[in-house]
Order: C-alpha cells, then sequence, then structure tokens
C-alpha cells in the first residue's frame, strides 16, 4: 500500500525482521537478500494516519499525475498498494460516474478501511480488490495503472508486472512514483528505496517501455510504462 514514512512495527524490530526472514526463506529458498528485505516490508494497517499529512497534497501533487497518465473523465483505473485510498478518492473524481477505479490492496484490513472511506465519500465507481503479493487479480483491463509508494514491497517485481502488462489495454499506461534515493522529504529509509534505474530494469524485463521519465515532484520519481 502507499507509503509516505517508515512504518511503525508491530512486535520487536528483531523479533519481526527474524520471522519474516525465515519465512520468506522456507517460501522462496531462491530469494536475495534484496528480495527478503522487500518482503518484509508490508505497511502495518493501523499506521494509516501516517500516510495522509496535512502537507501531502502539496508535494504529491495528484493532478500532475493523473494528467501524465492521461486520465481523464470515463477512464478506467488500477490503483495497486491503495492502502487506506488517499490516491483513490481523487482518482473516483477525476474519471467521475462513467469511469471506474479498483482499489487493490493484498492486505484485508486495507481493504475494509477503503470500504468505509468510499462509502462516507460516496463514490459509487470504486470497486475494491483483494489481491495476493503475487498477482493484483484485476478483474477488467484498464486504460490506467498507478503504483504509489509500493513498489519496494514487491517479492518478485518482474513476474508481478508482467501481470500488471496483461491487465493494460493497448494504449494503457502504468506509472510508478516513488521516493528518490538522495535522502529529502518524507519516505522509508533510505535502505528501503527502490532506484529508479533498477524499476525501469525490471519493466523492460516485463516488456514495458518507458515513455516518460520526469522529475516533476518534490521527492519522488515518476515513471511512465507503456506496452
Amino acid at each position: 500500500m502507499q507509503r509516505n514514512f517508515h512504518p511503525g512495527l508491530l512486535m520487536s524490530p528483531t523479533r519481526r525482521s527474524c520471522l519474516t526472514a525465515l519465512a520468506a526463506l522456507v517460501a522462496f529458498p531462491g530469494l536475495t537478500r534484496t528480495q527478503e528485505r522487500r518482503h518484509s516490508r508490508q505497511f502495518p494497517p493501523d499506521a494509516l494516519g501516517e500516510l495522509e499529512g496535512p502537507d501531502r497534497e502539496r508535494w504529491q501533487q495528484p493532478d500532475l499525475i493523473m494528467d501524465a497518465l492521461g486520465i481523464h473523465e470515463g477512464s478506467s483505473v488500477a490503483d495497486l498498494g491503495a492502502g487506506g485510498g488517499w490516491f483513490t478518492v481523487r482518482l473516483a473524481r477525476r474519471v467521475g460516474p462513467n469511469g471506474r477505479i479498483y482499489a487493490q490492496d493484498v492486505q484485508k484490513p486495507m481493504i475494509e478501511s477503503m470500504e468505509r472511506r468510499i462509502r462516507r465519500e460516496g463514490l459509487p465507481n470504486v470497486t475494491m480488490v483483494l489481491g495476493t503479493e503475487d498477482d493484483p487479480k484485476l478483474p477488467d483491463p484498464v486504460d490506467a495503472v498507478l503504483i504509489v509508494g509500493v513498489y519496494g514491497e514487491l517479492l518478485q517485481p518482474v513476474e508481478w508486472l508482467k501481470i500488471v502488462r496483461k491487465s493494460l489495454r493497448p494504449a494503457g499506461r502504468i506509472g510508478v512514483v516513488d521516493f528518490r534515493k538522495d535522502g529529502l522529504g518524507p519516505g522509508p529509509p533510505m535502505d528501503e528505496r527502490v532506484d529508479e534505474a533498477e524499476v525501469i530494469k525490471d519493466a523492460n524485463a516485463a516488456k514495458l517501455r518507458l515513455i516518460n521519465r520526469t522529475t516533476p515532484l518534490a521527492f519522488q520519481y515518476l515513471l511512465i510504462f507503456g506496452k
């Protein structure tokens, strides 16, 4: 789910990291250290408040991101790792009643939190999707996919992107937004950030092409890919 700060831990750091690493190694014996580290960083649902600081609208610039992805009235968009739905509600307002937003997350408490939010906001054009770490489980092809602040949580990013690619319409766009490794602004610690060059390499391996590589955001990069 979308993250801006280093998540609070639900148990002692030592015990949590050991248990997570052990589970990852048992399930996926071929994992690299980077993949193990990624697998251990799933954001805790009880820390959702950390993601919605009063200044996020200013530095996140959601309208700029949606413009870059060509999201407009009537678009269908997947918000992958949507978390508490901060971006979801903005997407839903942008696409209007003729559009459709798929708010996806892998944690059921996140889905439940978003459902409550969507009801409060009165946005019937949002569909909740409970995915898995291996498959977003998108039900329909979409015009755009938004991946904000969650790339470092992916266990097998190339295989995951291949699946996302299949859910993209021929002229569709995938936008990856994540924190730069310059140490500025909010966001997770440096060792949990993924360099944009690594994302581009993964995307190329998933048969996605880089369409636009810009840095209009204060603390993050924005990479746009297509088929």
